[in-house]
């Protein structure tokens, strides 16, 4: 039986995510100029941080639920789908408070 503990080299087979090997690899200057270059990357100070609060997430409890078979195959198609009809759920539960 082969351990555990053996490292396995992980790919990134087109589905989007950091190439952690890839930025690995990059020296610093490298990455500080990729930041640089990128107009999604902005600097915070201490400002930005005034209004921030911290958010512990709750515990989440199983349930068991009927779905339609069509509308839970549309969602399993996507990563995180539980995730997201949690947050479906909660988006329509404080719309209607």
């Amino acid at each position: 039986m082969k351990s555990n503990a053996t490292k396995t080299k992980k790919t990134n087979s087109g589905r989007g995510g950091t190439d952690w090997g890839k930025l690995r690899r990059m020296s610093a200057a490298r990455i500080r100029r990729g930041i640089a270059a990128d107009p999604d990357a902005n600097a915070t100070d201490e400002n930005f941080w005034k209004g921030a609060t911290v958010v512990m997430p709750t515990p989440k409890e199983i349930v068991t639920m009927r779905l339609d078979a069509d509308l839970l195959r549309w969602f399993r198609q996507q990563r995180g789908y539980q995730t997201r009809i949690n947050a479906i759920l909660r988006a329509y539960m404080q719309a209607q408070q």
